[in-house]
């Protein structure tokens, strides 16, 4: 080989081994590319499928919402319903109910009406009829129905029991108490006390009611309050004559009422 091919292959060998070293060089590079890259699309392919499954269970879950919701929602919708219903149906008792109490409230009215023009012929002062609590109160002086400190009705005591039981056997619906009141002043005829006597007094209007008049005595309460029960004062002969006296206190039947109050409970 002559002097002059000597550089020459030197310079070959020279560009030879520098372009296999570039070209290794952007290999390796390219090569740590392609691993970056293949590292990145197997992240975006782990992080989609971890979001993929994130999504199904969200859905799933918003599925069940729904459904449970929807659940609910009937279930509400249902006890709306039955709540509607029952309100209907407790205000339609409400009604009958005031119905009712308005139907009694005219029957005692009328009561009263009926009593008020049979005893009219009575002295005014002798007796009284007024409406207290849903109930006929018919007040009537000892002097109209008895002798003092005696249980025996007079005349004229029999002829106004007489004239209430008229009116009585005409309402079979309404219940019957008679209460008889004294005065403070002691007794010492016949009767240990004036509640005896009191007592005595009611019992002889309901023997009257139950046998003359032929009432039915599961309609009758007789009982005396004495002088416990005074409606003025007994320090005076005014006051003592308005204690001394029987009451007769008419209640309509309330078994249609009470019936409709336990039902409106419901």
């Amino acid at each position: 080989m002559n002097s002059l091919s000597r550089p020459f292959l030197a310079a070959f060998l020279f560009i030879f081994i520098l372009t296999s070293c570039v070209s290794k060089k952007k290999y390796l590079t390219l090569e740590a590319e392609l691993l970056t890259q293949k590292f990145s699309v197997s992240e975006s392919r782990r992080h989609n499928q971890e979001l993929q499954t994130l999504v199904e269970e969200i859905s799933k879950d918003f599925d069940s919402y729904k459904e449970k919701n929807k659940e609910e929602k009937e279930d509400l919708e249902f006890q709306l319903e039955n709540k509607d219903l029952a309100l209907a149906s407790r205000a339609k008792r409400l009604m009958a109910l005031e119905a009712q109490f308005q139907k009694q409230q005219a029957a005692v009215d009328r009561l009263k009406s009926t009593l008020s023009a049979a005893l009219v012929n009575f002295d005014t002062e002798d007796l009284s009829v007024e409406v207290r609590n849903g109930k006929v109160y018919i007040s009537l002086s000892d002097k109209l129905l008895f002798p003092s400190a005696s249980a025996k009705l007079n005349k004229e005591g029999l002829e106004a029991i007489g004239k209430v039981a008229e009116v009585l056997n005409k309402n079979i619906d309404i219940n019957i108490e008679i209460l008889g009141h004294t005065d403070t002043k002691p007794i010492s005829i016949k009767y240990s006390d004036n509640w005896e006597l009191s007592a005595a007094r009611s019992l002889t209007i309901a023997r009257l009611l139950t046998g003359e008049h032929k009432i039915s005595g599961t309609r009758i309460i007789a009982s005396g309050a004495g002088q416990y029960r005074p409606i003025a004062e007994n320090e005076t002969e005014e006051g003592r004559s308005k204690n001394r006296r029987t009451e007769i206190i008419l209640s309509p039947n309330l078994d249609k009422i009470m019936n409709l109050l336990d039902k409106s409970k419901n």
